[in-house]
C-alpha cells in the first residue's frame, strides 16, 4: 500500500490501549511500514495543560472541551495529514471519539462534538474499541499504581463506555473485548487489521 492508514485505538481507562498501540506499531513496522505513533491529548501546550489537569483540578467543561480542539486541531496539522500524505500508517492512543465519551459524560452532546471535530478531523479508516467491564478497568488501574482520577470515576467511566460502544454501528469501527490477555488482544487485533487490510 502507497497511500496512508490510519488507525484509533479507543476505549475506557485500563483497557490496555497504549500497550496495544505499540504493538500494532511495531507489528506494521516488521512489515516495512512506515508508522507514527501517536497519542491525545499531545505533549504540546495544550495537550500539556489538558495531562496536568488530570492531577491539579479539573478544568471547566467548557474550556476543558477547547484546550481539546485546539489541541487536536495542532495535532492533525502538525502530524496526521502530514503522515498521512506521505503514506504511513498513523497510530493513535484516543483521538475525538475519547473527547465524544469524556465531555459527553460532563453534559455536552456528543453528536455536536463529534460534529464540531470532523469539520477539521479526518476520521480514521479503522477505529479500535477496546471493551471493558469498569469493575476491570478500576481493578487494573489499581494494579498499575494509580489511584483513579476524575477523569476514571466509576459514573464517569460507565457513561464513557456507553457512548464508545454508540460507535459500534459505524462502518470503520469494530470492537475488541478487552478483558482477556494482552496477548489475546493483541491476537484479535491483528486478525481484524489484516482482514480489513490484506495489502498494508
Amino acid at each position: 500500500m502507497s497511500q496512508g492508514l490510519f488507525i484509533v485505538i479507543e476505549g475506557i481507562d485500563g483497557t490496555g490501549k497504549s500497550t496495544q498501540s505499540k504493538r500494532l506499531a511495531e507489528w506494521f513496522r516488521s512489515r516495512g511500514r512506515e508508522v507514527v505513533l501517536s497519542r491525545e491529548p499531545t505533549d504540546g501546550p495544550w495537550g500539556k495543560k489538558l495531562r496536568e489537569s488530570a492531577t491539579t483540578g479539573r478544568l471547566s467543561a467548557e474550556e476543558e472541551l477547547e484546550c481539546f480542539l485546539n489541541d487536536r486541531r495542532e495535532h492533525v496539522e502538525m502530524s496526521i495529514k502530514p503522515a498521512l500524505a506521505e503514506g504511513k500508517v498513523v497510530i493513535l492512543d484516543r483521538y475525538y471519539f475519547s473527547t465524544m465519551a469524556y465531555q459527553g459524560a460532563r453534559g455536552f452532546d456528543p453528536a455536536e462534538i463529534r460534529c464540531r471535530n470532523e469539520v477539521f478531523a479526518p476520521q480514521p479508516d479503522l477505529l479500535l474499541i477496546l471493551d471493558l467491564s469498569v469493575e476491570s478497568a478500576h481493578g487494573r488501574i489499581g494494579t498499575r499504581g494509580d489511584t483513579a482520577n476524575e477523569f476514571e470515576q466509576r459514573d464517569t467511566l460507565t457513561r464513557c463506555r456507553e457512548i464508545f460502544l454508540s460507535l459500534c454501528d459505524e462502518p470503520f469501527a469494530c470492537v475488541i473485548d478487552a478483558e482477556p490477555s494482552l496477548n489475546e488482544v493483541t491476537a484479535d487485533i491483528l486478525s481484524v487489521v489484516t482482514a480489513k487490510f490484506p495489502d498494508a
